[in-house]
């Protein structure tokens, strides 16, 4: 696929494309991976007590995730943990009969999460298989990435970065690891310069989403104030 709204990019041998959407799309596994859709949040914040959210959530989060798919051909989805929000998450019937119907027209592979150890059932069908990390390729798949045992690609941070004004959710790649962005609405993110992501990615590249996916130096250039000499 040649769409420039998207980032091409080299990782240990995988030629991958993190897309403007948050997803990232592995071509020679016919695979499109995603992260922390958290689906069922807005229930169950209600449930507990919670904050409210818009309950609309999950429908977007649905949405993009279908829209990705219909333009990548991807046969498989593999999400990288948290794809629901906890074991009892419970979708609206419209977004519940979506899932379903993309459950039955591609291969699900789902790592459990720290939120989703084990999986709910959708549409109250059989429970859906779990797996603790996934071995693909030349590259490690999990929820969170593991100091030392990489190259690995996950999730669970929810990296986000600000420039120009605005904070975007980002992939953040380094030497070892390769750190999805959130896929779901309302889902909030960590800043890429907090320490634990900075442990993990003191320096490499991080891809903003958005309307376009744009690519920046990581950590980011030291603005420099007029008359500051560069040291």
């Amino acid at each position: 696929m040649n769409d420039t709204r998207h980032c091409r990019l080299a990782f240990h041998g995988a030629t991958l494309l993190a897309r403007a959407d948050g997803a990232l799309h592995w071509p020679e596994q016919d695979a499109l991976i995603v992260a922390d859709l958290h689906l069922g949040k807005p229930e169950r914040l209600a449930r507990r007590g919670g904050a409210l959210i818009p309950p609309y959530g999950d429908a977007e989060t649905l949405a993009r995730l279908s829209r990705a798919l219909a333009e990548t051909g991807a046969a498989r989805v593999i999400v990288l943990g948290d794809g629901f929000d906890d074991t009892k998450a419970r979708l609206a019937a419209q977004d519940t009969d979506r899932l379903v119907h993309m459950l039955a027209r591609h291969e699900w592979l789902w790592i459990a999460g720290n939120h989703d150890p084990v999986l709910p059932a959708p549409g109250g069908g059989a429970p859906m298989a779990v797996l603790r990390d996934l071995a693909l390729g030349p590259l490690f798949l999990r929820h969170v990435a593991m100091a030392g045992a990489g190259p690995d690609v996950s999730g669970h941070f929810h990296p986000a970065v600000r420039l120009a004004g605005a904070r975007r959710p980002a992939f953040m790649i380094g030497a070892q690891h390769l750190i999805l962005p959130a896929f779901g609405a309302y889902t909030g993110g960590l800043d890429g310069a907090d320490p634990v992501l900075a442990a993990l990615v003191p320096q490499g590249r991080a891809v903003l989403t958005g309307p376009q996916a744009v690519v920046v130096p990581w950590p980011l250039p030291t603005k420099r104030k007029r008359g500051q000499a560069a040291l």
